[in-house]
């Protein structure tokens, strides 16, 4: 049989590879897609997708225990994690139903196979009972995504220490557990556990947990989970642990050691280059284990490009669709801007909720910029007063101007309730370089949350209303 022949051959079914794949079709590219696990990938089936899934389930857990703050009277509060795992699955399966139609409706050829980049774009494939067959493209897009970190002496059991992979398998909520980094990820994590009943320690190696954000913010997050009886332990290590008959003990540097149902490592992710690179290639791959591209995702052979977590890029389901779309628009000769990585939109969903774009107050004072800021707590908010969820604030940094005023919007940064569906606004300030005076004069919904945002863009022209 003749080797099948595609404009365009992508290796991963994440949201990268399957975005760029929807996007080449619907353009009217041939393309086929190998994935040889799940299409959706990691971030459908074992990240994004399931861990809101859980941290929806808290948050309804959090709604029943502050009912009668609202006088709703209710009994019983069990939860039934049998129940909550099956309505976990039912949302993935279908999502994942909705991917595979999209792609069979585009005419994607989807191969369930591992696949491998030779030379002159042939790319291998091999299937799980062992056969292969070889195909090819005038465009080849590696998108193979990520897998989690592990450390040393953690290697994950799925029932005393797990990583993300196998959390959303645990066959019960734990009694009390350990968090082994304080990153978004782990956050979420210890955010689910802590409401669902675990008591949650965080171990986080670095200064502060959520590195990355506004100071103001993750201090935010801190202080309400310490509220919620989370204890967060920055500045330490871990050196092992000992497993016991109903958990493990957690060895931490200096002779300390915590006892414990479960560990959850969460210390981030690295790229899956194995056996992706046959030889014969010219891609190279980073020491940190990326493959190496340029701003337009170019890698070092003609016509092969890489994108998604497979690549030095902020690891987010929403940047690999960005970068799937400049991709394709550079195959079909558009000419696109790439993605600009300092300004991407960042959420996190644990409780209090965490959302930014662009620059924090440091990150601008470190690269010399001068800077006004301004900030604005949810306690004054009427919704979220109406809402019973006060705590948080909506952070803006702005350029400052000679005369000592607030010009163009470099950074916005919110923590609070259901901060992750109120960025848009912000992340459109900051993308279309407005300033403030532009973005102040419009509009914010009464009573609402996304009036905070209003405000303090409003109080950085020099006059407010309830700043």
């Amino acid at each position: 049989m003749a080797e099948q022949h595609f404009d365009v051959v992508i290796i991963g079914g994440g949201p990268a590879g399957y975005g760029a794949a929807l996007y080449g079709a619907s353009a009217g590219l041939k393309v086929a897609l190998a994935e040889n696990d799940k299409v959706g990938g990691t971030c459908l089936h074992r990240g994004c997708i399931p861990a809101k899934e859980l941290l929806e389930t808290a948050a309804i857990v959090r709604t029943i225990q502050h009912a009668g703050d609202f006088g709703v009277e209710v009994e019983g509060k069990a939860v039934d994690w049998g129940r909550t795992l099956e309505r976990k699955q039912e949302v993935i399966d279908r999502l994942a139903g909705g991917v595979t139609q999209l792609l069979k409706g585009r005419k994607v050829d989807v191969f369930d196979a591992t696949a491998s980049l030779g030379p002159d774009h042939s790319v291998t494939l091999a299937s799980s009972s062992g056969e292969t067959a070889v195909i090819s493209g005038d465009a080849i897009i590696l998108a193979s995504g990520s897998r989690p970190r592990t450390i040393p002496g953690f290697e994950p059991d799925g029932v005393r220490v797990v990583t993300s992979d196998e959390f959303f398998h645990i066959p019960q909520v734990p009694m009390n557990a350990v968090v082994i980094g304080g990153g978004a990820i782990g956050c979420e994590f210890a955010s689910t556990l802590a409401d669902l009943g675990s008591s949650v320690t965080i171990l986080e190696a670095l200064p502060k947990i959520l590195p990355g954000c506004d100071q103001d913010v993750a201090r935010t997050v801190q202080q309400s989970f310490k509220r919620r009886g989370i204890e967060v332990r920055t500045g330490v290590s871990v050196t092992g642990h000992t497993p016991g008959s109903t958990g493990t003990t957690v060895h931490l540097d200096g002779g300390e050691s915590l006892e414990t149902n479960l560990v959850v490592v969460s210390v981030g992710r690295v790229p899956n280059t194995d056996g992706l690179l046959l030889p014969g290639t010219a891609v190279g791959i980073s020491e940190r284990g990326h493959i190496e591209v340029d701003e337009g995702y170019h890698t070092a052979e003609p016509s092969v490009w890489a994108i998604g977590d497979v690549i030095d890029t902020p690891q987010l389901a929403h940047v690999g669709f960005a970068e799937a779309i400049v991709v394709i628009k550079d195959i079909l000769g558009e000419n696109p801007a790439p993605v600009d990585n300092s300004r991407v939109p960042w959420a996190i969903y644990c409780h209090p909720e965490v959302a930014f774009a662009g620059h924090s107050e440091a990150s601008a004072k470190e690269a010399g910029i001068d800077v006004v800021t301004s900030k604005h707590r949810f306690s004054g908010n009427s919704r979220a007063m109406i809402l019973g969820q006060t705590e948080g604030l909506v952070k803006v940094i702005a350029r400052k101007n000679d005369d000592g005023t607030a010009g163009q919007v470099l950074g916005v940064h919110m923590v609070g309730p259901w901060v992750t569906e109120q960025l848009s606004g912000g992340y459109l300030a900051v993308n279309w370089e407005a300033t403030v005076d532009e973005v102040a004069a419009f509009i914010q919904p009464h009573p609402s949350l996304t009036e905070l945002f209003g405000e303090t863009m409003l109080s950085m022209t020099g006059r407010s209303l309830h700043g």
